[in-house]
Order: C-alpha cells, then sequence, then structure tokens
C-alpha cells in the first residue's frame, strides 16, 4: 500500500502532482511520501503489539533526515551500521537509547562514539570485536550492551547479494560457536550481556525463512537467556516488498518467483512469529528497511532522447545508475510508469541514463507507454537503496530530494551544486 496513485491521467504523489513537482524542483527528482512512511511504520508496529518489542529503522535504506525525524516522532528506533549513521539519527531527533549498532568493521573511533552516546545495544559480529568493545569501554569506564549475532546457516531464498544468514556469508558467528562465545564473553568486565541477535537476509517475501530460523535458534536463545539473564532477541530486518507486477515482463525469473508475487503483511508476519516468541518473554526487536520506505519514495526522470539501434528502441533519460544502481548492481526490478499518461499505445525499449558503461540501464526491452523528449518517467518503490547508494560518478550531482504530506511538497536535500562535488579536492602543490 502506498500514496502514489493516478488522478486521471496525471500521477500524484498523496494531493501533489508528481509533473508539478517535476517542474518545480528539476530532475533527477526523488519524491517520498510521509503518509506511506508512517503508515508501514504503524502497521508493523501494531502487528507486533502482543510482545514487547521495538521497531529499529535500518539507516542504510535511507538516511534522509526528513524521513528519520517522520519516524522517530512515531517512536521509531534505528539499526544504524556506522558512525555516520549514528550522527544522523542525532541529526534527526533520535534517540541513541534506541539505536542498535551493526556491522561487521566497527572501527575504535565509531565504538567509542556509540559508547558515549549511550545506544541500546551494539550487534556484534566476532569475537575480535567484543575484545575490542571491552577495551574501549574499559578506558571509558563504561559497561557495553551487547547482542552477539547468530549466523543460523538458514538460507533465505533471495539475491546472493543480499543473503546475509549462511555461512557462506560475512555476517555473525557460526550457530554452534556462539555457547561457547557467550561463556568468554560473561568474563569481561566491562560488557552486559544484553540480547541475542540474528538476520539471514534483504527483501523476503515470504514469513517462511524468519520461521525457519526462528525455530533453530530458539533452543539456543533459551539457553542463553536462563544462563545470562538476556533482555532482548533481534529477529534482525529482510521484510520484502512488491517491485514487479505480476508476471511482469522483462523482470528477472527471481522476482517473479511465486514468493516476490506475494505481498508479505505485518499481519501475516506476526501471527507466524509471534507465537514463537510471545513464550520467551523477551523483548523483540525487529529492524526493516526497504518494508518501510521502499514504497515510500519514487524516482522522476525526464526523457532527453528516444533512439532506434537496429532492432533497439532507447528511452534516454537524465537519471542514471548514478542515481538508482540497484537495476545495474542486483538486476532489481522497479516498475517504470509515466507520469502523466498520454495513451495506450505502447512498445518495446531499453530504458537507460547517460553514465558511459553499458551497465546503466532501468529496463531491458520492456513494454512501455510510447514517450517523447520532455516527458516524465516515474521508477517506483525507490525509497529503499536508492538515494542512500548514489553516487558523483562520471561528475553527476546528486539528486534532489523532496517530502510531501497531503497538499504540502518541501524539499528535503537540494541539488547538489556542480562544484560541491570536487570541493574537498586540491592541486598539490608542486603541480602549480
Amino acid at each position: 500500500m502506498h500514496h502514489f496513485r493516478y488522478v486521471g491521467q496525471r500521477l500524484f504523489c498523496e494531493g501533489v502532482s508528481v509533473e508539478t513537482l517535476a517542474r518545480r524542483f528539476g530532475t533527477p527528482l526523488y519524491i517520498y511520501s510521509q503518509r506511506t512512511l508512517t503508515e508501514h511504520f504503524q502497521k508493523l508496529d501494531r502487528a507486533l503489539a502482543p510482545v514487547p518489542h521495538l521497531v529499529c529503522f535500518a539507516l542504510k535504506s535511507n538516511g534522509n533526515l526528513s524521513v528519520l525525524r517522520t519516524l522517530a516522532n512515531l517512536g521509531c528506533g534505528f539499526d544504524i551500521v556506522s558512525g555516520g549513521e549514528l550522527e544522523r539519527v542525532l541529526a534527526a531527533g533520535g534517540d541513541p537509547r534506541q539505536c542498535v549498532f551493526a556491522g561487521v568493521a566497527k572501527t575504535e573511533a565509531e565504538i567509542e562514539l556509540a559508547l558515549r552516546r549511550g545506544i541500546y545495544s551494539f550487534n556484534v559480529e566476532s569475537e575480535p570485536e567484543l575484545a575490542r568493545i571491552n577495551r574501549i569501554a574499559a578506558r571509558l569506564k563504561k559497561v557495553a550492551p551487547v547482542a552477539v549475532r547468530v549466523n543460523p546457516n538458514v538460507e533465505a531464498s533471495t539475491h546472493r547479494k543480499i543473503t546475509t544468514g549462511t555461512y557462506e556469508n560475512k555476517f555473525g558467528i557460526a550457530y554452534e560457536q556462539i555457547e561457547a562465545v557467550y561463556a568468554r564473553a560473561r568474563r569481561l568486565p566491562h560488557l552486559r550481556l544484553r540480547g541475542l541477535q540474528m538476520h539471514i537476509g534483504s527483501q523476503l517475501t515470504s514469513v517462511t525463512p524468519f520461521a525457519t530460523a526462528v525455530r533453530k535458534v530458539l533452543p539456543l536463545l533459551r539457553r542463553l537467556r536462563d544462563r545470562y539473564d538476556l533482555e532482548f532477541f533481534s529477529i534482525g530486518g529482510g521484510l520484502g516488498i512488491v517491485y514487479a507486477p505480476a508476471l511482469a515482463s522483462g523482470a528477472p525469473r527471481w522476482w517473479q518467483s511465486r514468493a516476490a508475487r506475494n505481498i508479505l503483511t505485518p499481519q501475516a508476519y506476526a501471527a507466524r512469529l509471534l507465537p514463537l516468541l510471545r513464550p520467551l518473554g523477551l523483548k523483540i526487536l525487529v529492524e526493516p528497511g526497504r518494508f518501510i520506505s521502499g514504497n515510500a519514495g519514487i524516482l522522476v526522470t525526464r526523457v532527453e532522447y528516444v533512439k532506434q539501434t537496429g532492432r533497439k528502441n532507447f528511452v534516454i533519460v537524465d537519471a542514471a545508475m548514478n542515481d538508482l544502481i540497484r537495476p545495474a548492481f542486483y538486476d532489481a526490478y522497479h516498475e517504470i510508469v509515466p507520469v502523466t499518461r498520454r495513451g495506450r499505445a505502447r512498445r518495446r525499449a531499453d530504458v537507460v541514463g547517460g553514465v558511459c558503461e553499458s551497465g546503466d540501464y532501468f529496463c531491458h526491452d520492456r513494454p512501455l507507454p510510447a514517450v517523447g523528449e520532455g516527458d516524465y518517467l516515474a521508477l517506483l518503490s525507490a525509497g529503499a537503496y536508492g538515494f542512500a547508494m548514489a553516487s558523483t560518478y562520471n561528475a553527476r550531482p546528486l539528486a534532489a530530494e523532496v517530502l510531501v504530506l497531503g497538499r504540502q511538497a518541501a524539499v528535503a536535500r537540494d541539488r547538489q551544486p556542480m562544484r560541491e562535488i570536487w570541493s574537498g579536492e586540491k592541486v598539490v602543490a608542486w603541480l602549480k
């Protein structure tokens, strides 16, 4: 469910015409719906209401300050993976006491920052990390709250680049090693064993892998809970969204699987997992990102040229892989629709950007409405891992971002000035 829809022939975000926003703020342009963000958080929060819980939004999916403030105002916590993301939470008015810090390569400076700010817990990925946190906490005369990330070796059946829960991945500590790790960690005087965490992958559209992983971890968790008086169990994030309409032509096969065509609702998620989790008597943490922000955003782009080369038709747009890298990086599917519908004629085309790479594309050979120079297209479901993964490759400035609420629209990030791209660079003295 999201608040992008056609009113007559024009695409709207809530109560505002998308074409009006594109003409006002320029393109490429990210547009976010505040109501969609709010509703997705609230639906998940309500579904988990039968157990003590905390929803921690995964900042890596979308770190815009207005997005974060929207969620912080709702009482949302945050899942962070760097010191910079912690500083973003603080800048947005978020509560560090509701932050969990994940990631396999936490630096000493990041650990010290998190301890000084008073985060809720570190999600620890290795024994050397436990030793480092203990050492820094001792120097600061603090006790660090930690939860070890267990790798349950459960295959999530998602894209190979976003699976995290098997022994082929860099994340967490093997299931069979966890009890010994906790026993050794208990002897480190500046650590508090606060919980246990797991995360098996991203863009899961079936609850079955979650349930399989929880069932596998439960016996281990009960022993750890009783032995170390644990406070919480984090079941991670990974709740997926539907990018491709059912049987969408041109979608990669793994997007077209039966699972990818089903909608994983908060109600279905909770109905399957809460009977397993409620008897634990622990606080349950979840760390969704895409589920909250993915369908809350679109990327709007202007058609620059329509080109035919041999048998191929190309729609060349002003957005590119530097603005939205998911298709180039993951072969990910995004539905592409006209901002203003002008007829039913369709033709197969590649939608491509201007970056000097053959991999700079948004779709291949997809039936699309006929468009011409100056028309606008919207790439849907771009609110997660869109702007967050953007770059200035080819010296292309970062896009602007706009937040909409009802009939209000405001810039949430200015378009990057061209000269800012190289503002930190210098011509070294011996070249002058």
